[in-house]
């Protein structure tokens, strides 16, 4: 073993202190730096790897249905931004403003994007005038700033990447079914790639977002019970258009305002996938997005055939699979605890007893559990192994969701398991702000996170107030 290299530093316990397990876990599998501007990170190989993963499954989806990616400029003139009045007053708060270029002071201030509705407005304006124009489906990806005040790196920053749909549509019917259809691809990514399940609704009008008609939401529920909002998409109905005179010539030859919707998903969901999924050993990737998918390690590799065996078995494997050989001079145990800290899905170890066996030996980063398998078919073992590593994360994910939703009939019932236990509490709401305002203020922070698409009915009254319920609203705190 290399003098300079030792065993990987231990991680805090997330049972003593879940905040610094997630930095330690961030710093330690080498996904983030922290950068000279208070609330920005740099992302680093490995983090950015996870994230192409994301950005080439997601992509591929967006333009199945259609979508074409764009990019807009980063700058937003003030007076662009406050053509929708209650977009930017939602936005206010967290602009950072440029107030000069070079030398000079601008004669009008620029934003640096918190979001972009407002620049493919002003594009539409311009390239929409007909029906036949229509649908328009856009996507960029892009950086955006919010000025955060407190910051966890992919969490919240003041910076972060995301991708942001904008589309324009000719009838309420067709933005709307735009606005699920697209909540739909986020619950199916979040399940079937990131494995991770979500509860899918709709925000309240308080939560909604800033400028929408409607807002909808998926919502992972963390290890320790924390909510994250994993992605949303919003129904603008035509306020945008008619803010912006945005108009074209219907098929009945009347002048009319299309229908604009958009949805985003951002790095958030890296944050998602460790405290999901992450141990005390470091994290736990889902196969799918994992950077190196399969690590072979070579046993006893001084000896003669064992590293031409691993090269040989990383060229079978990867034609299908995103494969690694460390054949650095590390110990075996400094390299399986260094995989196990990168949360490799699988482990491949081989030695010269198993290269005379015909066989080597599959190691599960889950369940950890080692599988003796033959050289003949290997292809197929991987495929299952890293199957069974998706399945294993998901039902443990799904069994945390399940056991840490409870239902609250009562206001007692409510404050009882707000104070003792972590997790989504399911009660009734007569959908009253007031009430989600007195909710938070009097639990320390547990907000409404969406009236679920599958409701039941727990009670007759609202939770808060008594008065007649009209929706049953999933509620727990947020990172």
């Amino acid at each position: 073993m290399a003098d300079n290299k030792k065993m990987v530093d231990a991680i805090t316990s997330m049972e003593t202190d879940f905040a610094q397990w997630y930095t330690d876990v961030v710093k330690k599998a080498e996904l983030v730096d922290y950068s000279g501007v208070k609330g920005c990170m740099i992302i680093r190989p490995y983090g950015y790897a996870i994230w192409e993963n994301i950005q080439r499954i997601l992509d591929a989806e967006f333009k199945k249905l259609g979508h074409e990616n764009v990019y807009m400029p980063m700058f937003i003139p003030e007076s662009l931004l406050q053509k929708e009045a209650d977009h930017v007053a939602g936005f206010a708060p967290e602009c950072a403003i440029v107030t000069i270029g070079g030398q000079n002071k601008l004669s009008e201030r620029l934003i640096v994007r918190p979001t972009s509705e407002t620049l493919f407005c002003e594009h539409y304006k311009n390239i929409i005038q007909s029906y036949r124009d229509l649908p328009k489906l856009y996507n960029q990806w892009c950086n955006v700033v919010r000025w955060e005040k407190t910051t966890r790196p992919f969490l919240r920053t003041s910076e972060f990447l995301w991708q942001e749909g904008h589309t324009m549509h000719e009838t309420e019917e067709e933005a709307r079914e735009e606005t699920i259809r697209m909540l739909d691809v986020y619950a199916d990514f979040y399940e079937k790639s990131l494995a991770i399940p979500v509860v899918k609704g709709q925000k309240t009008e308080k939560e909604k977002f800033a400028g929408a008609v409607e807002t909808y939401t998926v919502e992972p529920m963390m290890h320790n019970g924390v909510a994250l909002q994993g992605g949303t998409t919003h129904y603008f109905g035509d306020g945008f258009a008619k803010a912006f005179d945005i108009k074209y010539t219907a098929r009945d030859n009347q002048i009319k305002y299309p229908h604009q919707t958009s949805w985003g998903v951002s790095t958030r969901m890296i944050g998602a996938i460790i405290m999901t999924h992450g141990d005390d050993n470091g994290l736990i990737l889902p196969p799918a997005i994992a950077p190196t998918q399969v690590v072979i390690i070579p046993v006893a590799q001084h000896k003669e055939g064992v590293l031409d065996a691993a090269y040989a078995l990383r060229d079978k494997l990867s034609a299908k699979f995103r494969v690694k050989v460390d054949d650095s001079d590390n110990s075996t145990g400094w390299k399986y605890s260094q995989y196990e800290m990168k949360g490799v899905p699988l482990r491949i170890e081989i030695g010269p007893r198993d290269i005379e066996n015909n066989s080597c030996v599959l190691v599960s980063r889950v369940s950890r559990a080692k599988t003796f398998v033959s050289l003949d078919g290997i292809e197929e073992s991987v495929e299952a192994g890293l199957k069974s590593v998706h399945d294993e994360l998901y039902n443990r994910a799904l069994e945390n969701l399940k056991n840490r939703t409870s239902n609250a009939a009562t206001w007692e019932e409510f404050l009882d398991i707000a104070e003792n236990k972590s997790g989504f509490i399911r009660a009734m709401w007569c959908g009253c702000s007031e009430c989600e305002d007195k909710i938070k203020d009097e639990t320390g922070g547990v907000k409404s996170r969406c009236i679920p698409f599958e409701e039941e009915h727990i009670s007759d009254v609202c939770v808060c107030c008594g008065k007649p319920a009209k929706h049953m609203v999933v509620w727990g705190r947020q990172y």
